[in-house]
């Protein structure tokens, strides 16, 4: 594999992976949209199919791996470093046109949500959950969720270990089942066993944290957010976006290190 095809493959991919995973969660959270409310199941499976295509879509070019982790963890499993930078740009700038994507698609809906007074406040506004989880959150925005994760309570110590947790999990399920031949990206049966595990990780470990689990995944979309012209859209909760950062990497380096030791 080229630079090149390392770049434009984890771009695509990366890219397709938000635009229908940060698709979901619009489409759950929006107030116009049809599938608004259809709930946590939605949202898990609607990840696991993302994985599922965006992985389908980029592994003849890149191996897609779409996560800084996940390629942190194969450096660290086969000791080459040299395409790590190649990796995760093209991971960043996937992730940030993928949440662009969102926002495209559901321009509408997002400019609706966040002129309604009942999700923003203003004279006679009720008090709502979204209101609620803004307060709660503090520094983010009514629609930030469908950027990128927030913790539902805030613990700094468990907000990472739960980060770290579930991408051990998920790498070490890449590293034992998931790869191609050739050892440095995701096979074809492989993407379908990824995608499931994504599902369980969704449904088992993300209620904490919204189960980042991937700092492209993460940080992309939080930038997008922070830069695109949304009404009344609040903060992109910096001061959290750290931990799906720092966690997901320590989770993958930890994974690796299991692998070399228990599997290799």
């Amino acid at each position: 594999m080229s630079s090149s095809d390392i770049f434009i493959g984890e771009t695509i991919g990366t890219a397709i992976l938000i635009l229908l995973g940060g698709g979901v969660c619009a489409a759950v959270t929006l107030k116009a949209s049809k599938a608004r409310e259809a709930g946590w199941l939605a949202i898990t499976f609607g990840w696991g199919f993302a994985v599922l295509t965006a992985v389908y879509t980029s592994a003849p070019l890149s191996g897609a791996h779409l996560n800084p982790a996940v390629t942190l963890a194969l450096a660290i499993k086969s000791g080459d470093w040299s395409n790590v930078p190649v990796y995760w740009a093209g991971q960043f700038l996937g992730a940030a046109i993928g949440a662009t994507l969102v926002w495209v698609a559901y321009y509408g809906q997002f400019h609706a949500h966040l002129t309604d007074k009942e999700i923003v406040g203003g004279p006679g506004a009720q008090a709502t959950a979204a209101k609620a989880v803004e307060a709660q959150e503090k520094g983010a925005g009514p629609v930030l969720g469908i950027f990128s994760t927030g913790p539902e309570i805030r613990v700094v110590w468990q907000n990472l270990a739960t980060e770290i947790i579930g991408t051990i999990v998920l790498v070490l399920a890449v590293l034992t089942q998931g790869l191609n031949d050739s050892g440095k990206g995701l096979g074809t049966l492989g993407a379908l066993i990824t995608a499931l595990v994504v599902v369980g990780i969704g449904l088992s470990l993300g209620g904490p944290t919204g189960y980042a689990i991937n700092p492209a995944r993460d940080l992309g979309p939080r930038i997008a957010h922070a830069l695109l012209p949304l009404p009344n859209k609040g903060g992109s909760d910096w001061g959290y976006a750290w931990i799906p950062v720092v966690g997901p990497l320590i989770g993958g380096a930890i994974a690796a290190g299991i692998y070399n030791v228990a599997f290799a």
